[in-house]
This record gives structure tokens, sequence and C-alpha cells, in this order.
């Protein structure tokens, strides 16, 4: 361990009005897209700002556990895509009645429209067996990788990219395609692509899968159930 060095401090403040703005403007109009991809490719700088701000995520014990695998081979794609028809088909059978048919009718993934697939992993091996903040909950290594791809998301909106977060897969299924060894995680499949529109509130909002929850109705005080007096 270094020792402590106060000139690794900087004073902090909070952001000005526009920037604040800025922030709050992005996590308020962040969608996830599955349709309205457009089919130019994203510029390499571009992506590598994405990574970046994904790689800047917060982690536990500083374990960084992610890794991005950029996909552009439509060849590739279009085996991914076959995997999730396949899980998909699987999960319309886990509703029912009049559910599964709404469930069907939906359009859950742009795999093949986006022009560029992130397959974003978590290796749990890579600070060790101990981690510092992992020594009692397991989990903190994909929550961190969970951060990462948030990061990622928000920068994409500001920079009029859409992010889809395609999660109906069978993991071995993707493991395959992509080469990734048993013991790394798959946290998530995401489509990435410049869009020209976004819906204005959450896209299964708007087409009546389910409704945002009021946060009051969420939010407790000093214990659980606990409205505030």
């Amino acid at each position: 361990m270094r020792p402590f060095d106060e000139d690794a401090l900087s004073v902090a403040s909070g952001f000005s009005l526009a920037e604040r703005e800025a922030v709050y403007h992005a996590i308020m109009t962040r969608r996830d897209v599955r349709s309205q991809f457009l089919p130019d490719p994203l510029p390499d700088d571009v992506v590598a700002r994405l990574l970046t701000a994904a790689h800047h995520a917060p982690s536990v014990g500083f374990m960084q556990p992610w890794n991005f695998i950029l996909v552009k081979s439509a060849a590739v794609r279009s085996r991914v895509r076959d995997a999730f028809a396949k899980a998909n088909e699987e999960a319309a059978l886990m509703f029912e009645g009049e559910r599964r048919q709404a469930y069907r009718s939906l359009k859950l993934e742009g795999i093949v429209e986006a022009p560029l697939g992130i397959c974003v992993t978590c290796d749990p091996t890579r600070s060790g067996s101990v981690v510092l903040g992992r020594t009692h909950n397991p989990r903190m290594d994909s929550y961190s990788t969970v951060c990462a791809i948030q990061n990622l998301w928000l920068a994409a909106r500001a920079e009029g990219i859409g992010i889809g977060w395609v999660s109906i897969f069978r993991e071995g299924d993707l493991k395959s395609i992509l080469g990734i060894p048993e013991h790394v995680e798959v946290v998530a499949w995401l489509c990435a692509g410049f869009v020209d529109r976004l819906y204005d509130e959450p896209e299964l909002s708007v087409k009546g899968w389910r409704q945002r929850l009021p946060l009051g109705e969420l939010v407790f005080h000093d214990g659980w159930g606990r409205s505030e007096r």
C-alpha cells in the first residue's frame, strides 16, 4: 500500500446548472432501444469514448471485472439472433393467455439491425479469491459490471447512440458462439447504433406492458415498510 498523499485529493464541488441539467437529461431520456437503429457504423473514436466511460465505473475493491467483446460481424450477430429467438420462444411459453400474445407482439431486440453488438462479461477471478468488499457478498463483481453498463448507456445517450440490453439468452449459447471461458459470466448483450428517434417514455410503458411505479411507494425510512412521519 502507498502512503497517504494529500496531493492526490482535489476540491469537490457541485456541477454548474447546465452541467447538472445535462446529466439528468441523459438519465431521464435514456431508453432501451430495439427498433430505431440506423445502419450507419459507429466511428471508432466514439466507441472508444463509450468504453472509456464504462471502464471508469465504480467497482468494489477496484476489481474491474469487466470485458467488452465488440461484435461487428453480420454472421456472428446472426448466430446470436438465432440464440435469442430460441430462448425468446421458451420465454413466451412461460406466460399465459393474453399475456403470451402481448409478449409475442413485442420486439425485444435489435441484434441484426444494430451495427454493433457489445457482449459485456464479468471475470470473478480477476482479483483473486479474496477481494476487498466481496468477502461477504460474492455478487459484488456482477454488480460492478452492471455499473459499467450504466456508464456506457448514459454516455451513449449523450452521443446520440441508442443502446438495447438483450437478456433473453441461454448463457451457454453465447459462450459457445463467442468462445467465452466457462468461468466468465455473461452479463449483457448490448445492441448499439445511432438513432434518430426515441420513445418519450419507456417502450414497455408506451405499449402497455407495465407502468412506472410511484417513487413514494418504494421509499422507506429507518427500516423496511416504514413511512416517513
